[in-house]
């Protein structure tokens, strides 16, 4: 059966299918998110045959959901990258690794939190090394920047969601499910140890899936000092294949924090974080730690 055969011509689903493919299709779109857009590096990392990446890589370009960027005329090689169209996918691929750690991976629970010996806390844990790709997130004042501050440390603390008296209600359920109540508590801390961090040589970000508006009210409500950037298109979550549960209709972090080096890469984790206050003096104690360390 062919492509164009499958399912019915009015279902997104069958038509979708049409254009991915199969399994490797996915692959290749969670690599290029992550940051991986040479044909030689995605090769290494996925194992696949030149003959295969190329035809996928086509048919991709192809279907609108990548572009080609040249980077070198001779020999001519090229960086694959996302379309508006492809970053559609993005959201599909945090539901895809979602639905796999809770229902194959784990027990099928709802949680906002992980097994420290579980596969998705080892996964977390091995972002150590690994570069935050580039992006830009909406911050909760109306502007846009990077996740990572150009040329400082820069604290990432992802939460699932903080919610201002009166603006909005909590999601159904939230204070059942394990891990989801703190952030509250977790951005004042950070809040009240803002200029510690910035002695320290370390910029504070709190990041969140909810929309800017709602990030707008909370940090107004708690007088935050540092912006709140909103990954509502799942571009951050996707790109390191972040943890998330679904709540309220919404796909939200577990809660983690990253400590990324001035020049991207990551260098400490936080996960699973059980004390969301404990945690940000632990996170301070990293940042003098590494900057007290000797360069290699």
């Amino acid at each position: 059966m062919r492509r164009a055969d499958l399912g019915d011509a009015d279902c997104g689903i069958a038509q979708a299918l049409g254009v991915l493919g199969d399994w490797w299709t996915f692959l290749i779109v969670r690599d290029i998110a992550g940051g991986t857009t040479r044909f030689d590096a995605l090769q290494r990392e996925l194992g696949v045959s030149r003959r295969a990446l190329t035809e996928r890589l086509g048919a991709l370009v192809e279907a609108g959901v990548l572009r080609r960027e040249p980077y070198s005329q001779h020999p001519p090689r090229f960086d694959y990258l996302l379309t508006r169209k492809g970053e559609g996918l993005l959201p599909v691929l945090v539901a895809l690794q979602d639905w796999g750690a809770r229902h194959v991976m784990g027990q099928g629970d709802l949680t906002a939190t992980a097994d420290a010996q579980s596969a998705e806390a080892r996964r977390v844990h091995h972002l150590v090394g690994r570069r935050v790709p580039e992006m830009t997130l909406a911050r909760h004042d109306g502007g846009a920047e990077s996740p990572v501050v150009a040329g400082r440390w820069t604290v990432l603390y992802l939460f699932p969601g903080a919610f201002a008296p009166g603006a909005q209600g909590l999601p159904p359920g939230w204070e059942e499910i394990p891990g989801a109540v703190g952030c509250t508590l977790e951005s004042r801390t950070y809040a009240d140890r803002h200029e510690l961090f910035r002695a320290a040589g370390a910029e504070v970000r709190g990041v969140s899936t909810q929309r800017p508006d709602q990030l707008r009210a909370f940090a107004e409500h708690a007088r935050l000092p540092y912006p709140l950037l909103s990954d509502q298109d799942g571009r951050l979550a996707a790109g390191l294949l972040l943890p998330t549960f679904r709540a309220g209709g919404v796909d939200r972090f577990k809660r983690l924090t990253l400590l990324v080096d001035p020049d991207a890469v990551v260098r400490d984790v936080q996960f699973p974080v059980t004390d969301p206050a404990g945690s940000v003096d632990e996170m301070l104690d990293l940042v003098r730690q590494r900057r007290a360390a000797p360069a290699h």
